[in-house]
Formats: C-alpha cells, structure tokens, sequence
C-alpha cells in the first residue's frame, strides 16, 4: 500500500493510534531502567545519558525494523530439551522449552534485570559501601558514563525486540511500524527527566521502581519458557502500586505542611 493510500485509510490510522499506545506502554519498562540507572551517575551527567540511552533504543528499533524477516524469524526453536507443562485451559502447553533466538535473549535480559533490582534492593535496605556499580554509596566511582550507557544498550535490545515483534504483529505495513515507533521513542525522551527527577526526588518510590523491575524481569523470564502472561495484568498492578505510592507522598507532604504550621504558631 503506498503513503497516500495509508494516509486515505481510516484502517491505517486506526491500527497506527493504537500501535504508538501499544509502543508506549511498552517503552514503560525501558525508561524505568533507564531513569533508574541514569540517577547513579553524577547529576551533569544524568540528562545526557539518558538521551543517548533513548537514542540508541530509537536507532536499535528502526535497525530491527530494515530486518523484519530475520525478526520473525527469531521467534523459530533453536533449542529443545523436550520438556512441556501440562495443558491450559486454552489448548496450550503451560510452558515449554523448546527456545528460539527471542526466547533465550528474553531470558538473558530478565536475569539481567532480576541481578541489577537485587543488588540495588540489597544496598538499600543494606547501605554499606562496596564495588557494586549500583550501590548508592559507591556509585561515582564504580559506574561511569560508558558503564551506564553498555547496560542501558543491552537491555534496549531485549526490550526493543519485544516492541519490533509486537509492531509486526499488529499491522503489515512498514510505514505505520516506523511512524509509531518514533512516537513512541519521542514519547519516552519527553518523559524521562520528569520521571528521573520525580525518582530522585522520592526515595521511596526507588524501591517501588526496582520492584517493579523485579516484576519485568520475571515476566521476560516467563515469556521466554512459554508462559505469556497478560501484559495487562501486570501494568494494571504497576499503575495501581504507583497510585498507591503517590497518596503516600501526598500524605506524607500534608503532614510536614501540618508540622511546618504547628511550629510556626
């Protein structure tokens, strides 16, 4: 189909709309990480890592998407150690692991995910100084901009292989996955200072945040061994952990304002 006809299609702007939500969404994920990891550095070095880190996730995806029947083709079992789950309800196996190339990059990416939340978990409920590149008290001098910027790279590619293979799965036409992709690679670049700031700014919503990488990475590990757990679900309890953790601020700057007055008088 050519550009006119795309742009004359109410089918073509239908699927483009809700393939840039779809994109989005998942970019929530990455720009999660990627303000997470940015925040260790030191603070003239933070806006920028996170540009380039976006950027490259931008480049990453728009390379994958030249390459789309290697893509697909990614999803093709390279590996089978013949063992499946029992039968669910809708006919399939309950999990399975017979991987393929995106299988096993998925696992590796929520392994990776599941190390970098634990460590950082570990330094924050225990804050003694080591050599771990995410332990606060350590950070400047053990992860520096091309540390940040390599572990930012790799998980853009488990993430944006999750988004390429979502793109084609939606919609045949090249144009509507390029167009959503960049609206949505745009999209994370306008939200990640806030959502770094907001993070540095509210300690407890660190923890919150490595939970919910913790929750990434077990999802990814998941979707690698068969079991596809409804994206929905765990956004649904994302945002609504999120909402909860907000009331808590809202609370806790009342109670200081309160405070505040009470020794003013």
């Amino acid at each position: 189909m050519s550009i006119i006809e795309l742009l004359a299609s109410p089918a073509a702007w239908a699927a483009l709309l809700t393939l840039i939500m779809m994109e989005v969404v998942l970019g929530i994920d990455n720009l999660v990480f990627v303000a997470i990891l940015s925040n260790k550095l030191p603070e003239a070095d933070r806006a920028r890592t996170r540009r380039i880190g976006i950027g490259l996730a931008l480049i990453m995806r728009l390379l994958l998407l030249t390459t789309i029947s290697w893509i697909v083709g990614m999803t093709a079992p390279v590996i089978d150690l013949g063992l499946t789950g029992g039968i669910d309800a809708h006919g399939s196996p309950s999990f399975e692991t017979a991987f393929s190339i995106r299988d096993l990059i998925l696992i590796a990416g929520g392994l990776f995910l599941l190390y970098k939340a634990t460590t950082e978990i570990h330094h924050s409920v225990d804050p003694a100084e080591s050599d771990s590149p995410l332990d606060k008290t350590n950070s400047q001098k053990s992860l520096g901009f091309a540390s940040a910027i390599a572990q930012i790279l790799v998980l853009d590619l488990v993430f944006s292989i999750d988004s390429i293979l979502t793109a084609v799965g939606m919609t045949d036409e090249l144009p509507i996955m390029i167009v959503a992709v960049v609206v949505a690679v745009g999209v994370m670049l306008l939200a990640a200072d806030p959502l770094s700031n907001f993070i540095a700014k509210n300690p407890t919503v660190v923890m919150l945040a490595l939970g919910f990488l913790l929750m990434i990475g077990l999802v990814l590990i998941a979707d690698g061994f068969g079991v596809h757990v409804p994206k929905g679900y765990v956004y649904t309890a994302m945002a609504f952990s999120a909402g909860v953790e907000i009331l808590n601020i809202w609370s806790r700057k009342a109670r200081e304002r309160r405070g505040g007055n009470g020794a003013a008088h």
